[in-house]
């Protein structure tokens, strides 16, 4: 009686939202206009939080937060970016919420990334990844603890269905409508998929890893090991670990006959990062380093060299942390992954590292296991540079140190810079174009007051007077920016100002004015 008490005021709070969110603006035009109040500083921000009534979840304690931050942002422009990003995964996009149809206690979590209305596992795991320090036991279907089971639920729902996929549909308990993807109408993928299931299939090797990173911080907060033994998610790892496993192989096999690729995908698009080449296998690797194949990278763009290095980090990091929770279900399959994680570990030591003229031992983008490396950042996590924040190793390392210095300079081809703000970009918007999310990222990943400083000013200065996180600006044009409503960015911000709250709280007292 108690849960089915629960349940009947879950499911009528959820009407309500829905009811009040009929009369509620569509938040891609709303979040391109200003509305006041403004801050009082000198860059005007515009107010973009929706009301109360409008926000897709409500959390008391993201609330106190927010207000208990006025007394620590001593500048107003700073805070007022604060107040609109952190929130907004939140206050926008927990598209919708239940629980499974064959199971009444499986909890469901639909978010989307912002302007798109689709779930990207990437996107997802660190949207919710914003308030990890919110994260507490409880079993509130009105908590984030909640949001974050539905989330892993959902995600290893889809991941056991179709683990080449990135993006996918609402869940049929929903009653969303699937929605149409004009980019994919072309797409010729094997394995196939139904459209109805799945938004786009680009196999990347970081969206599985983010299942992995998603799971691990549910139990690092939480310590909460029963629940992933409840539902689907040791069947979502056993899936991760076969297709992963699958794409350790090289293009030739030793007698020089051409291996059959798991994953093919070939797309009818003017730009060469949208398709793979070779009939959709994409360019040769060598077998036996120990990486794992990604087609494409955290931005969807299709990688050069498919031993992309900073997914391999992502996913011997957070495969190596979820043995200790398999631990509690399966010894022999805990054993396997904690196996697996340091073997790749090893293939990023041994193949992913260049020696660079400038910068001596530096980390590679992507490498093909043949010779050939790429050297380059991007700013989609996970990057190089992002390497410590996916918990692959100590900002202090002296090659991730090196690594940092290329990344951060004009020796990286897609570092932007310019009068408005640097930072590292990439092939998805192009030249010229910096995302705030590397700046972001170098803030995270950085000890030197004077370097946070003045990423802080670039991102407070940035935003066109709009007070939220774009994709990419222009470094010489803050007007000429695109996707106003990036929720994982917004989110990001929010974290990294919270963490100076932690660390470096005299830096939350600049003014920018």
């Amino acid at each position: 009686m108690p849960f089915l008490s629960l349940l009947f005021s879950f499911l009528f709070s959820i009407l309500k939202i829905a009811s009040a969110q009929t009369q509620c603006p569509d938040y891609s035009a709303f979040s391109m206009a200003t509305h006041e109040p403004f801050s009082a500083g000198k860059y005007q921000l515009s107010y973009q939080r929706p009301i109360t009534a409008c926000h897709t979840f409500n959390s008391s304690d993201v609330e106190k937060t927010i207000q208990d931050m006025k007394d620590v942002i001593k500048d107003p422009d700073l805070y007022r970016l604060f107040e609109n990003t952190w929130p907004n995964t939140l206050d926008t996009t927990v598209t919708w919420r239940g629980f499974a149809a064959n199971d009444s206690t499986e909890e469901l979590t639909f978010i989307t990334t912002g302007d798109i209305v689709a779930m990207w596992l990437r996107d997802s795991a660190n949207q919710l990844r914003s308030y990890k320090s919110q994260l507490k036991v409880t079993d509130d279907p009105y908590s984030i603890a909640s949001l974050y089971r539905g989330t892993i639920n959902l995600q290893a729902r889809y991941i056991i269905r179709n683990p080449y996929c990135n993006a996918f549909q609402a869940p049929p308990e929903s009653g969303l409508p699937p929605e149409s993807n004009g980019y994919a109408e072309t797409d010729q993928v094997k394995p196939p998929y139904n459209t109805s299931f799945v938004f786009e299939c680009k196999y990347e090797l970081d969206s599985i890893s983010a299942f992995l990173q998603l799971s691990h911080d549910y139990y690092d907060m939480t310590q909460d090991a029963d629940f992933f033994g409840k539902f689907h998610w040791i069947e979502a790892v056993q899936t991760i670990l076969n297709v992963t496993e699958g794409l350790l192989i090289g293009t030739y096999a030793d007698d020089g006959s051409v291996n059959e690729s798991p994953y093919t995908f070939q797309r009818t698009a003017t730009s060469a990062t949208e398709t793979l080449s070779n009939t959709g296998a994409g360019n040769p690797v060598k077998g036996g380093t120990g990486l794992v194949r990604s087609a494409f990278r955290p931005s969807d763009d299709s990688t050069i060299y498919q031993l992309f290095i900073p997914a391999n980090m992502q996913f011997s990091s957070y495969l190596s942390r979820c043995a200790k929770i398999m631990e509690a279900h399966d010894a022999a399959l805990a054993k396997r992954m904690s196996d697996f994680a340091s073997s790749v570990r090893a293939g990023i030591e041994r193949h992913g590292k260049v020696r660079h003229v400038e910068f001596g031992e530096i980390y590679a983008y992507e490498v093909d296991g043949f010779g050939s490396s790429n050297l380059m950042d991007d700013a989609n996590v996970p990057s190089l540079l992002s390497a410590p924040i996916i918990d692959y190793l100590d900002a202090s390392d002296e090659t991730y140190q090196n690594t940092r210095k290329f990344v951060l300079s004009t020796w990286n081809p897609y570092y932007m810079h310019g009068p408005v703000l640097n930072g590292t970009g990439g092939p998805h918007v192009g030249p010229g174009k910096a995302w705030p999310m590397s700046i972001i990222v170098s803030l995270l990943t950085s000890d030197d007051d004077s370097e946070i400083v003045a990423g802080l000013q670039m991102l407070v200065s940035s935003t066109d007077q709009l007070g939220l996180i774009h994709e990419s600006v222009d470094t010489f044009d803050a007007s000429q920016w695109s996707r106003e409503w990036f929720s994982w960015a917004n989110g990001l911000f929010g974290e990294m100002i919270l963490g100076l709250r932690d660390r470096k709280p005299h830096l939350l007292a600049t003014s920018f004015q």
